[in-house]
């Protein structure tokens, strides 16, 4: 511990934003990063306690004091060793995290928690300017084999650790680029792509082959690959989005925020765009449904792309602007989360239901929406109707597609409609089939996704070798 007092001396301090009005003109990233003296003194804060519930509260149990101690005492290169010994992709967790080890932090009782998810950017984002994030290619090759389907943070995760084990690891993207949702879900303006890119390049030097543009299930048959490779690894994420089936769902204009975020993605890029119609905010009156990430994710481009307006639309309460500590830490807390997006400008409305799209001439002009209860029972007289020539639909993730690969593998799923799998041997019910991340746990975090892949990289080389030296 390098600094005793540390906690009682220094105040947080975190990273800040560009103003809004300069960062909605670009699809940059705007976060200000810490001074190396600013940083150095948040991770003095940290008490190196004796039980550090902020392991517990990161699922990917990264080994907080530690590296903290070691950025307050300047020693950088160590301290990305250890981070890198439990994550993977700490620039990615960094950046698009929502922090859950902040809220477990023992400081965030009695105070403000220690600035753990910008002490984390600071590392890696200080590891490959120096030149220290290198590729890790294995001493020795197993002639094994492992076919990993999907690119997104478990793939990419599961693959990494395969290779480094000294397996022979396939990706197989159905997209022409790597990094499933982080690329074409999560906008620019909160994690730029060429972070990705440097990863996949990392990992193709460590061994790692991508092979993009291929559908597993359709463009190539699943039981023939299964054939070919003695471990098939199954991080294809929960893609299946959320419905409104209300009257007049029918419109024109009215889209999954999955239909929307990834075309301004590939603008950005300077990939060509899906087929069809463009599918664009400027100049329109915007609703977006549901009051998550992605909802959020849909304020900003929506902003950024020159909307009229912007409603955001949440059915639950308007939760606490506040939690109770006491009660709740060192759990993730529910309370009212203000995004950068949302501070961009947008209405947001709380314990609202939509009954109804309303349209001229087959497309979406406006919203009959009702107020309800905490039991979302609609509180009479309370009917009104919102404009909208845009509708977003954000409300999350039912599960994997099930049409295709899961279809014709015919493994099998559990009640919520995810592939079946344990969390020890990620084995799925059949033979040589593994799953990982959200395709198994159902939608969730990065963070939750990187822990899945690495351990289930774990259990296939256990599974291919007897034993296995991986992290879990």
């Amino acid at each position: 511990m390098g600094k005793a007092t540390g906690f009682l001396e220094i105040d947080r301090q975190d990273r800040k934003y560009k103003p809004a009005a300069d960062r909605i003109r670009h699809y940059d990233e705007f976060v200000i990063p810490l001074s190396e003296e600013a940083t150095r003194a948040q991770a003095a804060r940290c008490m190196n306690c004796g039980i550090p519930f902020c392991h517990n509260g990161c699922p990917v149990n990264n080994q907080i004091p530690d590296w903290n101690d070691l950025v307050y005492e300047g020693d950088w290169r160590k301290a990305l060793v250890n981070l890198h010994s439990t994550n993977n992709f700490p620039e990615f967790t960094g950046r698009v995290c929502p922090a859950p080890c902040e809220a477990a932090c023992t400081l965030n009782l009695s105070d403000q928690p220690v600035t753990i998810k910008s002490i984390e950017c600071a590392i890696v984002d200080r590891g490959f300017a120096e030149g220290w994030v290198v590729p890790e290619p294995p001493r020795r090759k197993t002639g094994k084999r492992v076919a990993v389907v999907g690119s997104g943070p478990a793939g990419l995760a599961c693959a990494q650790q395969l290779a480094r084990a000294g397996h022979e690891a396939h990706v197989f993207e159905s997209r022409a680029k790597a990094g499933g949702l982080l690329r074409y879900g999560i906008p620019d303006f909160k994690m730029e792509k060429h972070l990705l890119d440097r990863r996949v390049a990392q990992m193709e030097a460590e061994g790692v082959v991508f092979h993009y543009n291929v559908t597993v299930g359709f463009d190539k048959d699943v039981n023939a690959l299964l054939g070919t490779y003695d471990a098939l690894a199954l991080a294809g994420g929960a893609e299946a989005p959320r419905d409104l089936p209300t009257p007049g769902r029918d419109l024109a204009g009215i889209h999954f925020a999955m239909e929307f975020l990834p075309q301004q993605n590939r603008r950005v890029s300077g990939e060509p765009t899906a087929p069809g119609a463009p599918i664009l905010a400027t100049g329109k009156h915007v609703v977006v449904i549901g009051g998550g990430d992605t909802g959020s994710d849909c304020i900003g481009t929506s902003r950024r792309q020159g909307a009229l307006s912007i409603t955001q639309l949440e059915i639950l309460p308007r939760p606490p602007d506040r939690e109770d500590k006491l009660r709740v830490w060192p759990d993730w807390p529910l309370k009212l989360r203000t995004s950068s997006s949302h501070e961009e400008g947008a209405e947001r409305e709380f314990s609202i239901k939509t009954s109804e799209f309303l349209g001229e001439n087959g497309v979406v002009k406006a919203l009959r929406c009702v107020k309800v209860d905490d039991k979302f029972n609609e509180i009479p007289d309370s009917a009104f109707s919102l404009r909208a020539d845009l509708v977003l639909l954000a409300m999350g993730f039912v599960g994997p597609i099930k049409g295709g690969m899961l279809e014709k593998l015919g493994v099998a799923l559990d009640t919520r409609g995810n592939v079946a799998a344990d969390t020890h041997s990620y084995a799925a019910t059949r033979e040589k089939v593994f799953a990982c991340g959200d395709m198994r746990r159902g939608q969730s975090l990065v963070v939750w996704a990187i822990r899945e892949g690495r351990q289930c990289a774990a259990a296939i080389d256990e599974f291919l070798m007897g034993e296995t030296d991986l992290p879990r």
